[in-house]
């Protein structure tokens, strides 16, 4: 199970201000697809921005949410939607079938449509992509498609879905993987860490022990020491802590 609209992210340990402003917008691709985006800007900008990657379920409330939690930490952040295509713009709540669309997506759709997004995050600073499940493959994946991201992270992603772009990533990659993850075995997630580093790429892969995937979650209360370590490595990972 991936994030549902009963689920809240974590805040930041980090908070520099409040969240100047934020709100729904649509996005118009290189190919002419429109898609639907939420965007969060910072009262207190700290001269970085994010592009959030959701997980199959698209743009839902959990996003937003986490964009606002991004915004107050500084960064420019902006949630793009991934079916436009199929599905086009209406609401992705949990009555919306991901998996019903799943099948139409293609790898070049999302980069299509992140490339299209970062154009609007450009202005804010060096971008970094932030993923979850779905999102957090494709984060991976992004870092090698050539869209001068500053770095990617992803949460209990897939390496499936990076596929024939792993020999083309040139920005640092984070690997925030969850131990009990039911989803993709962390002997995948070793593989694809190996292959990146044997091809001397930037790395770095830190395994909860024991936690569930999906733990970036305040309902898992005991996970919440989890939640602050991972908010802390992402943000010395993209310069926001030292």
């Amino acid at each position: 199970m991936c994030h549902s609209t009963d689920s809240r992210p974590p805040a930041s340990p980090t908070v520099t201000g409040e969240v100047a402003g934020h709100g729904p917008l649509e996005i118009t691709a290189a190919d002419g697809n429109r898609f639907s985006a939420f965007r969060a800007t910072p009262s207190v900008p700290n001269g970085r921005a994010v592009l959030l990657l959701p997980d199959v379920r698209g743009l839902h409330p959990f996003y937003r949410e986490l964009a606002l939690r991004f915004a107050e930490a500084g960064f420019h952040t902006l949630v793009m939607d991934y079916y436009g295509r199929s599905a086009g713009t209406g609401p992705r709540d949990d009555d919306f079938d991901g998996l019903a669309h799943l099948d139409l997506l293609e790898p070049a759709h999302v980069e299509t449509d992140a490339a299209a997004a970062l154009d609007a995050l450009r202005d804010a600073g060096p971008v970094y992509s932030v993923g979850f499940c779905l999102g957090g493959g494709y984060s991976w994946r992004l870092a090698g498609a050539g869209l001068r991201l500053a770095g990617s992270v992803g949460f209990y992603g897939s390496p499936v879905f990076v596929g024939d772009r792993t020999a083309d990533i040139s920005s640092p990659i984070l690997m925030l993987l969850a131990g009990d993850d039911v989803a993709t075995p962390q002997r995948d997630f070793d593989a694809f860490a190996a292959t990146l580093d044997e091809a001397g790429k930037d790395v770095r892969m830190h395994v909860y022990e024991g936690a569930p995937h999906s733990f970036f979650d305040r309902a898992f209360a005991e996970w919440q020491d989890a939640c602050t370590d991972a908010w802390h490595r992402l943000l010395a990972f993209t310069g926001a802590e030292s």
